[in-house]
């Protein structure tokens, strides 16, 4: 039972982010601001973290797919960067200390890197007309402090989820 409750908490949370979206007032941050929630990214990283390095790379892999399928019109912006974002985590926490706060800034660095990845992406294709300055105080910052509160609230049940399934998978 255990094995399967990260997966299905993994898609609750992708789930959960486009609920969360359709049910918070656009100008929560301030007019103009985009908040994207990547609460979905959030526990893929903690998972790389705390829990199965492969597993976070390997789940990064199967939800980046199914955030391509459903809710961006090219596959593969997502199917590429959830994994790899995945994979640098791993590296940088063979360097770093791993404990919460340090997670956390990783994670929220992962978040970054994903946000800027899209923007680049979308700017590539002329699909965004958005100068990067604006992109900064419009949507990455607002993104990042959205990010930042969900964290603060679920990083240590994540944590202690991913932890426990990778103690799953070693029985």
């Amino acid at each position: 039972m255990r094995r399967f409750l990260l997966p299905l908490i993994l898609l609750a949370l992708f789930i959960g982010e486009s609920i969360f979206v359709q049910v918070t007032p656009h100008d929560l941050l301030g007019s103009g601001k985009i908040a994207v929630p990547r609460f979905l990214m959030a526990a893929l990283l903690f998972l790389t973290i705390f829990g199965s390095k492969k597993h976070g790379i390997l789940y990064g892999l199967l939800f980046g797919l199914l955030f391509d399928i459903v809710y961006v019109e090219i596959i593969g912006i997502y199917l590429f960067l959830f994994p790899v974002i995945a994979f640098i985590t791993t590296k940088l926490m063979r360097i770093l200390q791993t404990n919460i706060a340090m997670a956390s800034i990783i994670v929220l660095l992962g978040i970054t890197l994903l946000e800027a990845g899209v923007y680049q992406m979308n700017l590539l294709i002329h699909h965004t007309d958005m100068e990067f300055a604006v992109f900064l105080s419009s949507r990455l910052l607002p993104t990042l402090i959205l990010n930042a509160i969900f964290i603060i609230l679920a990083v240590y049940p994540i944590k202690r989820l991913s932890e426990k399934f990778a103690d799953s998978l070693n029985e």
